[in-house]
């Protein structure tokens, strides 16, 4: 039976068009708000300040190792999952530390526990397999301080990756 003139607003079809637009609108802006809230960005940090001197700190630690002229060639063992690290130049502590750091993903990062076996040589375990652009964090101390070789690389199995042949980036005005 079609609408006249003289019929209520709700038996005409536009008015419900209208308003299934609205009620679409308003249900898609709370399911935005509600995925906002419930899954925030990790990638902000609230204490720039303590950022800040976090890096100054890390410029600290690679210009120990630039001193110490550290040099390491680090190789991940596809089937066994052992991590292989050569280190070279004026440190050779007991253990390393290798953390391979996701840019996005913290769930993706891994840190690795490195044992001297011989002088410049240290083997760790990895759990699972790390493919992927990462920073790749090498830490170890000399007499007391800490030094980090720090890059980022594209890691795959079966390549050696060279840490601390890269220009120190952010520490010009240091040297």
């Amino acid at each position: 039976m079609p609408a006249t003139a003289a019929s209520p607003w709700y038996k005409h079809l536009w008015p419900w068009i209208i308003i299934g637009i609205l009620a679409t609108s308003v249900c898609l802006s709370l399911t935005m708000v509600s995925i906002a809230v419930h899954n925030p960005d990790n990638l902000v940090n609230d204490n720039y300040y303590e950022a800040g001197k976090g890096i100054n700190r890390s410029l600290d630690r690679e210009l120990l190792a630039q001193t110490l002229g550290l040099k390491a060639g680090v190789h991940l063992d596809e089937l066994t999952g052992e991590v292989d690290v050569r280190l070279a130049g004026d440190s050779d502590p007991q253990s390393l530390e290798l953390n391979l750091i996701s840019p996005t993903q913290p769930e993706k990062d891994r840190k690795v526990l490195l044992s001297r076996v011989e002088a410049g040589r240290y083997v760790g375990q990895l759990e699972d397999k790390v493919d992927g652009r990462r920073f790749v964090e090498l830490l170890g101390s000399e007499g007391g301080q800490v030094w980090r070789l720090f890059e980022e690389e594209k890691v795959e199995h079966g390549v050696t990756l060279q840490l601390g042949d890269e220009a120190l980036q952010g520490a010009e005005h240091q040297q």
